[in-house]
């Protein structure tokens, strides 16, 4: 499924192999504003980063954990590369509060990136605590590509507050954030060097 969604006509496949650390956006353009904050950060840390970006009247949400290894090379060489991984995504639920929620099955390097987030995104609850990230944003199913790398990684779900505002910038909120995950990526670079 994930090959044929590769294959339509206006979504770009994006990748560049840097440092050991690496960053996610699988649903750009659909989940507005991911392909910015993942590159954002990946390009002021030297980190590697893997972005799909499709037209937002394509619409084709392929979810993570259906991805399947052999799907796209480029994904497979991007994993193979990094020790960790931070996918980003963006959800809207009218239904749930505005929060960060880092999901993923690395919950040490969650729990750390939370503790750095909470001080300057005040506004915003910061959740890592698994229990209470709703279960289809929790991102630890060993098929989801944040899981893949040898360090498996964190799944940061970003409500549209955290990510674009009207005009199509980042918010001030995504500008901080984006800013806390380059010096996150940069930290475990020099922790693994």
């Amino acid at each position: 499924m994930y090959a044929r969604l590769l294959r339509c006509h206006g979504v770009e496949e994006q990748v560049r192999l840097r440092s050991r650390v690496g960053f996610l956006a699988l649903h750009g353009g659909l989940e507005p504003g991911t392909e910015g904050v993942a590159g954002g950060a990946a390009a002021a840390s030297g980190a590697s980063s893997y972005i799909v970006t499709q037209p937002r009247t394509l619409g084709w949400h392929v979810p993570s954990h259906r991805i399947q290894p052999g799907e796209s090379p480029e994904l497979d060489h991007f994993l193979d590369h990094v020790d960790v991984v931070i996918s980003v995504h963006g959800y809207f639920r009218p239904e749930w509060p505005d929060a960060v929620y880092l999901g993923g099955a690395n919950r040490a390097l969650a729990a750390g990136l939370a503790s750095r987030l909470r001080p300057v995104l005040p506004e915003l609850a910061v959740v890592d605590d698994l229990a209470r990230i709703p279960l289809a944003l929790r991102g630890v199913n060993p098929r989801n590509p944040v899981n893949g790398s040898r360090g498996g990684g964190v799944q940061l779900e970003l409500p549209h507050v955290a990510r674009l505002a009207d005009s199509g910038e980042l918010t001030a909120a995504a500008a901080r954030l984006t800013d806390v995950l380059a010096h996150f990526a940069v930290e475990l670079s020099e922790l693994a060097a």
